[in-house]
């Protein structure tokens, strides 16, 4: 009896390791690029390879704005991506009276 429990553990062992070593890595992604902001007066403010699917508060209310990754980004008014101003594909940018305050890249 005691043969098949080392005979059982150890193959939980093996399978443990196969199914580790064989699942899919999962790291986080970015976007590549940068996504630039304007205030009112025209400083300019960037948030650099934003991750995907991240809610990034903006460091202050966005007058223009302009996407330079490689992937499309949702423009928020509230904080904490809330109420959705407009989708940003790569390489558009925007006006937008209001001010939006944070931004989530998808895809």
């Amino acid at each position: 009896m005691l043969a098949l429990t080392h005979l059982v553990r150890g193959g939980l062992a093996v399978g443990t390791a196969v199914v580790l070593a064989t699942a899919p890595a999962t790291g986080a992604q970015a976007a590549t690029g940068n996504f630039r902001y304007f205030n009112g007066s025209g400083q300019e403010f960037r948030v650099v390879n934003p991750p995907d699917n991240v809610c990034v508060a903006l460091q202050v209310r966005a007058i223009s704005m302009v996407n330079e990754t490689n992937k499309s980004v949702r423009v928020y008014l509230g904080t904490n991506c809330a109420t959705l101003a407009t989708t940003l594909p790569p390489g558009r940018g925007v006006s937008y009276l209001g001010g939006p305050q944070s931004i989530r890249v998808i895809g």
